[in-house]
């Protein structure tokens, strides 16, 4: 398969807390695909980018990935060796995505995003999708996952209220600050909001049904996301 030697500009902190550009190199199989948000939920020939620690020690020696399993909350759902063969055989790039994608413009193909964009603040996600466009290539397509605001007010009349309150508003997981949830979404929300972006052709999608490739290994959680894809 062929590769593309794709420069990535990002921003680091130095020690005195002071930002600087730094330039690095990434291998990227075409089409360029890039996930973003992505924990450990990944797929061969992506792109991961991400603000976690496992992102951050993705690129270290192997053993300080098993000292890092022990840190993590990932050792609540995979086993070491799992974990290990993930960091070690994916491509992952740490950063804060609040600002923004650590990309050119016009470099994607694709991009994919599950269960991240309800972390950001409203402004936050509004810049995130609108870097999304940017970073695509003309014709290029992002397909975002979310948790759907319908399915979620649909358990309050169902009676269900622990759980729309617990899992969608008011998330609290004290081993993981990053889990609570700042904003959800509709379809006609997140519609209006890649319209403003730029997109075209904003289509609602099905678990694992499109044209982005291997949403059959990165969608997940069906029965209560919101799978759409949009156009650049």
């Amino acid at each position: 398969m062929k590769l593309l030697r794709q420069t990535i500009e990002f921003t680091t902190l130095t020690l005195g807390k002071l930002k600087r550009k730094q330039r690095c190199m990434v291998d990227a199989e075409y089409p360029v695909k890039i996930n973003l948000g992505c924990g450990l939920a990944v797929a061969p020939g992506w792109v991961n980018i991400d603000g976690s620690l496992n992102a951050l020690v993705a690129n270290l020696p192997a053993f300080i990935h098993r000292l890092a399993y022990r840190m993590t909350g990932a050792n609540r759902y995979y086993a070491e060796e799992v974990y290990c063969d993930l960091l070690g055989s994916n491509r992952f790039i740490h950063h804060d995505l609040a600002a923004g994608i650590p990309l050119n413009d016009a470099v994607a193909d694709y991009t994919y995003s599950s269960h991240f964009l309800e972390h950001l603040f409203r402004r936050d996600a509004e810049h995130l999708l609108a870097e999304m466009y940017r970073v695509l290539k003309p014709g290029g397509m992002a397909r975002i996952s979310i948790p759907d605001l319908e399915f979620a007010v649909s358990q309050y009349a169902a009676g269900e209220k622990e759980r729309m309150l617990t899992q969608y508003f008011f998330v609290d997981d004290e081993d993981n600050h990053y889990s609570r949830h700042k904003y959800m979404y509709d379809f006609s929300m997140i519609e209006e909001l890649l319209l403003r972006a730029g997109f075209r052709e904003v289509r609602r999608h099905s678990f694992a049904q499109g044209q982005v490739p291997d949403i059959n290994i990165l969608d997940n959680r069906p029965e209560d996301s919101l799978f759409v894809e949009a156009t650049k």
